[in-house]
């Protein structure tokens, strides 16, 4: 049985060196054959690991998603081999911001995509107003801190932050109460003045880790949903599904969404491409940064559509 130190010599001859298998087997008195075996046993023990590259241009992908979808923009990067994929959109969302004028208002709404591209950086746009999109969570998961979102993105941008001290879902009577104090109205009275808004694309909660969602029992109950921005949950076909309770909810609502003048779903996990696709389809999103495994998933689902 040959040794891996063998196997190693063999491998490193024939994919580092080039070495045909002829020669390789003269050089070491064996069989073509023997070859042929000891590099089908380098590669089942790893010590070989042949690797298919994507091919595709995330230029020619922007494209087709721009076109299949309608979309106003989109940026598509490669999907990175290491890392924290949505910290590497951070790049080509800075350059879809980087149109917005001075002084404008950008809305921010919640999730893991959007906790990374605000961390990894967002661009300077001189006295623009980052302006939370819904109410907090009682979470210490770190995607849930709307309000640190936006004091974040405010201070890259040099602009000035818009919180929101209020619950997504609180009663009706508490609801009312947010609503008409003045610190509040100061954030809800710009949702129908956004230029821009940053969100993510949740998971469906059949698919989604109970930590990751905290969502309430009657979200969870939802049928048919695929994905959902700020807690408005659509179908594939971008069909808004109400659930018991969302009238209480704190949040700038679907319509409020489908008038910003861009509006730009951040997400790189190719199990949200069913939920970027209604997101879109919705009209809460007109824009999408995103990877090209993502990309391509989504590209497959609208055109099989």
């Amino acid at each position: 049985m040959a040794s891996r130190a063998t196997l190693h010599m063999v491998a490193k001859l024939h994919y580092e060196s080039d070495m045909p298998q002829v020669e390789i087997a003269r050089k070491l008195g064996v069989s073509t054959a023997t070859v042929s075996r000891l590099l089908t046993k380098a590669r089942a023990l790893g010590i070989v690991r042949i690797e298919v590259m994507n091919l595709a241009n995330p230029d020619e992908i922007t494209a087709q998603l721009i076109q299949a979808l309608g979309l106003k923009k989109a940026a598509v990067i490669d999907t990175p081999s290491a890392g924290v994929i949505e910290a590497t959109l951070a790049e080509p969302l800075g350059n879809l911001l980087k149109d917005l004028p001075k002084g404008a208002t950008i809305g921010i709404g919640w999730g893991r995509a959007v906790r990374e591209v605000i961390q990894a950086g967002l661009p300077k746009i001189p006295d623009a107003h980052a302006v939370a999109l819904n109410g907090g969570l009682q979470q210490a998961a770190p995607h849930f801190q709307i309000n640190e979102f936006v004091r974040q993105a405010a201070e890259q941008f040099g602009g000035t932050a818009h919180f929101l001290h209020a619950p997504y879902v609180p009663s009706v009577e508490l609801k009312d109460a947010f609503l008409s104090d003045p610190y509040v109205q100061e954030t809800t009275k710009l949702w129908d003045e956004l230029d821009c808004a940053i969100v993510g694309i949740g998971l469906p909660h059949a698919i989604n880790p109970p930590e990751a969602s905290a969502a309430t029992v009657n979200e969870k109950a939802i049928g048919g949903a695929v994905g959902d921005v700020i807690r408005h949950y659509v179908d594939r076909q971008g069909t808004l599904l109400p659930w018991e309770g969302e009238e209480r909810m704190i949040a700038a609502t679907p319509a409020q969404l489908r008038k910003v003048g861009l509006s730009i779903g951040v997400a790189a996990t190719v199990d949200k491409a069913a939920g970027m696709v209604g997101a879109v389809r919705s009209g809460m999103i007109n824009a999408l940064v995103t990877d090209t495994a993502t990309a391509l998933a989504i590209l497959e689902l609208a055109n099989s559509a």
